[in-house]
């Protein structure tokens, strides 16, 4: 590890005292606070926390709403092992290999926006390599106006990437941004181990967790669109001969010359892959729309529950359906949406469905292989925009988040920002967000604050039935009373009357035409 950052061409770094140069390596590293420092640094500065600020720093990891969890003991009952050697110096190593964590060191760019938001950009890059199954040994952050196109940090700055390398016995470099295939070879050159970007470490990361046969699909066909331009050839003697004789004489002048590569063969089984993979997702799609179109056509209203990846979206479903979702402190826990029914307090009932997580910088492949499952939240009535206000920059996952709402246009549909993790939050952010954003619910979903608020904001918030019928059904039609009470109708008022009983309804339109013969003009 260095000394101290390089302060590039910030003319307010060089003023910097050693004490202040130290907290800025210590949020980097993400270093623990001292005991008996009470969450504050010697000069009165802002406490450093021990684990990556993108990851939740609450104790207690599960409510009683959240069920048995068995998936997530199947995830944890294979434990990986720190310590052990990257070179098999003994052969019993061998059965480890594969649970070795891998020691990673981070690079980022500080382009633009303040220091504070390029050392919470590290942060979460490190709490996505810790969720990928790796150690993070080291940061790494330079202050430059745009990337180099050659190394993507400049020649000088990757000869000092080596020495962090080489000083930390690191084997892998991640770095906070999406290189183009040349900088990451160019990178790799020179620190002499592997580069990997934010982009590829995602999808990684997706991989893992990816647990349907469509999610699976959706995770290998963003991969291989990732993949596809970043082959790497191995020179000639992978290449296949053209020409031959000709008419039995001899090879004719230039046609011995080398033919179709192996890299080119590589590249034409990726796309055949990835269209196989994409008529594969279209064929699960009807599934999925078919019951998009039940719920349409019984007219029940959708809400989504969307946000930043560990916003805490699937304990909030958990609280509100106990759907028994996995929940775990980490970056991407759940993929596969989960959808589930649930009623109002006035008994009209509507669907919650859990979503993707969202981050910064979200690959466009992605966005684009989820995009039969993102349609859920485009598709749907209201959106639950979840946010953790525990999080040191809140607004800037809400600018995420819309930023792909964008994308798949489901910026139209209307939205409630739910502030989560408000028992772990500053109270003074809280209302800062309160007044920055007029439709909002305060919730805790561990402890169960706000959940009644949320739901009468959901309950105003879905549409409801708005069609107004005075009826008198006659008491041998007890099916269609018994229809009212089923259905998403709303009983204003009944009434038992000499001829049948009296009802003042809301219906909906579909209702309303089966319920017509028995409206009532007086």
């Amino acid at each position: 590890m260095t000394d101290q950052p390089n302060p590039g061409s910030d003319p307010a770094a060089s003023d910097l005292s050693p004490a202040d140069i130290q907290a800025v390596i210590d949020r980097i590293l993400s270093k623990d606070v001292p005991a008996g420092s009470n969450g504050k640094s010697d000069d009165g500065g802002k406490a450093v926390f021990g684990k990556a600020q993108a990851i939740s720093h609450q104790e207690q990891e599960h409510s009683s709403y959240d069920g048995d969890q068995q998936d997530l003991e199947e995830r944890r009952a294979l434990r990986r092992t720190a310590g052990l050697s990257t070179e098999l110096e003994d052969v019993t190593e061998v059965e480890y290999r594969q649970l070795r964590l891998e020691r990673v060191v981070l690079a980022g760019l500080w382009s633009e926006g303040t220091l504070a938001d390029a050392e919470n950009s590290l942060r979460e890059l490190a709490a996505l390599a810790e969720t990928a199954g790796s150690e993070v040994l080291d940061g790494l952050v330079q202050r430059r106006a745009k990337p180099d196109p050659g190394t993507f940090l400049g020649s000088g700055k990757a000869l000092e990437l080596k020495d962090i390398v080489m000083s930390t016995g690191a084997d892998t470099v991640v770095v906070d941004a999406e290189l183009a295939p040349s900088q990451r070879r160019s990178l790799e050159d020179i620190v002499k181990v592997k580069v990997i970007d934010r982009t590829g470490l995602i999808l990684d990361i997706f991989a893992q967790h990816a647990k349907s046969r469509e999610g699976k699909a959706q995770v290998e066909l963003a991969q291989l669109e990732y993949l596809l331009p970043r082959l790497r050839g191995w020179g000639d003697s992978m290449s296949r001969q053209a020409g031959g004789q000709v008419g039995g004489a001899a090879a004719g002048m230039g046609s011995r010359g080398p033919g179709e590569t192996k890299i080119e063969l590589d590249r034409r089984r990726i796309r055949t892959r990835m269209a196989k993979l994409r008529r594969e997702i279209a064929a699960m799609k009807p599934a999925r729309e078919t019951k998009r179109a039940n719920r349409r056509r019984n007219e029940v209203p959708s809400v989504a529950i969307a946000g930043y990846t560990n916003a805490g979206k699937s304990s909030l479903l958990n609280r509100l359906t106990d759907a028994g979702v996995l929940v775990e402190n980490a970056l991407f826990a759940t993929l596969d949406p989960t959808i589930r029914k649930a009623e109002t307090a006035d008994g009209l009932g509507y669907t919650l469905a859990d979503t993707v997580g969202f981050v910064r910088s979200l690959p466009t492949q992605l966005v684009e292989a989820f995009r039969s499952t993102l349609e859920e939240v485009a598709d749907s009535d209201l959106i639950l925009h979840v946010v953790d206000v525990s999080h040191p920059d809140p607004e800037g996952q809400i600018a995420a988040v819309r930023k792909v709402f964008t994308e798949v246009d489901a910026r139209k549909v209307p939205e409630i920002i739910v502030l989560n993790k408000a028992d772990a939050a500053d109270p003074f952010v809280v209302e800062r967000l309160k007044q920055r954003e007029p439709r909002h619910v305060v919730v805790s979903a561990r402890t169960g604050e706000g959940i009644d608020a949320l739901l009468q904001a959901i309950s105003d918030g879905i549409p409801r039935p708005g069609v107004k019928l005075e009826l008198l059904i006659p008491y041998d039609r007890g099916d269609l009373i018994s229809k009212l009470h089923e259905s998403d109708a709303e009983i204003i008022s009944v009434d038992h009357v000499e001829n049948g009983t009296r009802a003042v309804v809301m219906v909906r339109e579909g209702l309303a035409a089966e319920l017509e013969p028995f409206a009532s003009n007086d």
